[in-house]
């Protein structure tokens, strides 16, 4: 697998000069991941930035009771990291598991940050990136106290709409935070209205 992908996601944001793409080169591993694997377990170190090529992840966390909640997904043409981790190198509190047979190139911190010091444009593009991120976060915290159920649904939608059909109910629940049963009768609900 080359970085073609990964050189056009980020040539969405900024061009980049033929000796910038080639400074790519090497510094990201491929990785298949198989449905269910996890690429990170609460209690790990982030070591990496994946770049999703194909497939799909969630970021979640588990609650004192044992459930699972699901705080970011992530499929073709995104990224995802456990952020807080792979800065700092501390354990995580979050796990990230793979809902499909994926395909990522990863990044260690030490090559992002090389990447950063030689190609001044990928610090932008990253940037640019968490700050979408970042106001994403804001507005589902926003959400969270001030939505409805099926309000909270359909900025699901708006925000993942590729998403809709490739995630069961269980993972858009807890996305959400509602029970299965309760999302399936506001898709009822919508679909009648």
């Amino acid at each position: 697998m080359s970085t073609a992908p990964l050189i056009r996601h980020l040539e969405s944001f900024i061009p980049l000069s033929q000796d910038e793409k080639a400074l790519f080169e090497g510094r990201f591993a491929e990785m298949k991941v198989k449905r269910r694997e996890k690429i990170l377990v609460a209690g790990e170190v982030c070591r990496y930035y994946y770049f999703i090529i194909s497939g799909c992840f969630r970021l979640f966390g588990v609650d004192d009771k044992g459930f699972e909640h699901n705080i970011q997904f992530a499929a073709e043409n995104d990224w995802i990291a456990d952020v807080g981790s792979f800065y700092t190198q501390k354990p995580s509190l979050m796990g990230i598991e793979s809902l499909a047979q994926s395909e990522v190139l990863r990044i260690a911190q030490r090559d992002l940050f090389d990447l950063f010091n030689l190609v001044p444009k990928l610090n932008r593009i990253f940037k640019v990136m968490i700050d979408l991120k970042y106001i994403e976060l804001q507005n589902r915290v926003l959400q969270n106290f001030s939505s409805t159920a099926e309000q909270r649904y359909l900025a699901f939608l708006e925000q993942y709409p590729q998403l809709k059909n490739r995630l069961p109910n269980t993972q858009i629940a807890s996305y959400i935070g509602i029970t299965p049963e309760f999302l399936s009768k506001i898709r009822k609900d919508l679909r009648n209205s």
